[in-house]
């Protein structure tokens, strides 16, 4: 359940305050747009922590008592008054919420325009940890495999899962921009899946980041394979292959999750 989903659920019981980061000028603890709601003995999400996050509460709590927001932006310099030195300025937005801003939170605080798009194919172990990470991350993952019964159920609410048959069929289908990480459940599955973002990527350049996973043997006898269909060197350098950051040593699938999943991130954060 994404934080605004359980925001619904509390504001059905209780109203609260919205706070949000709504400028930031200098360096700050989280981004435009990040927010928390607060209620009279519960926090959801966070803009940040330290002392900031704490005057904060205390003033939607302020306006939680008084029963509406009195102040509803405000400046905080990030310096020696707060103990924080960021050494930025956020201005804070304080919005009164209940039970009649239900039905609007999933286009203010679930908007997914601007969310990470991960392709990810193969359900196995190690997908199925990615996905785990994914789910408390600000990502859209469109889950492939070929296999009847694979994917889990329920499925994280930013996870659309796919059977294809073959599983090279997904990928013209899949969004632009899309960072794809390539784990099936065969080699054979990989390299078809893999020629056709290559080919993909050829022709519409769109797909920023092909990881695969395997060893460097693995990826020696794959450029093999793809160079006999045609591919060429160019085509080959969008492959990234060991996949994953370096410095993670380990199999267990949860920690292999957790260096791909930091990789992608990396890659999603650098411009292209």
């Amino acid at each position: 359940m994404r934080p605004w989903q359980t925001l619904a659920l509390r504001l059905a019981r209780e109203p609260a305050v919205l706070v949000r980061v709504d400028e930031l000028q200098g360096s700050g603890p989280r981004e435009v747009g990040a927010w928390m709601a607060v209620m009279a003995s519960e926090v959801l999400n966070t803009i940040g922590g330290g002392q900031l996050e704490f005057d904060a509460i205390a003033k939607a709590r302020a306006a939680l008592a008084a029963g509406r927001v009195l102040e509803p932006r405000q400046r905080f310099a990030l310096g020696p008054s707060l103990g924080q030195c960021c050494g930025g300025v956020v201005w804070l937005s304080f919005e009164w919420l209940d039970a009649r801003s239900i039905g609007g939170l999933a286009g203010r605080l679930g908007d997914r325009r601007d969310w990470r798009r991960i392709a990810l194919f193969g359900g196995g172990h190690v997908g199925r940890a990615i996905v785990d990470l994914l789910a408390r991350l600000p990502a859209q993952v469109h889950w492939i495999d070929s296999r009847e019964g694979v994917f889990p159920e329920p499925l994280p609410d930013n996870v659309h899962a796919e059977q294809s048959e073959p599983v090279q069929g997904a990928v013209p289908t899949l969004a632009p921009g899309s960072h794809v990480a390539i784990m099936s459940f065969s080699h054979a599955e990989d390299l078809d899946v893999l020629a056709a973002c290559l080919k993909r990527q050829r022709e519409c350049r769109d797909l920023p980041y092909i990881g695969l996973i395997g060893s460097r043997s693995k990826w020696a006898t794959f450029r093999h394979r793809l160079e006999a269909r045609g591919f060429g060197a160019e085509d080959l350098a969008h492959v990234t292959c060991p996949i994953g950051i370096p410095g993670l040593s380990g199999k267990q699938p949860e920690l292999v999750a957790l260096s791909v999943v930091a990789q992608l991130m990396q890659d999603l954060s650098a411009p292209h």
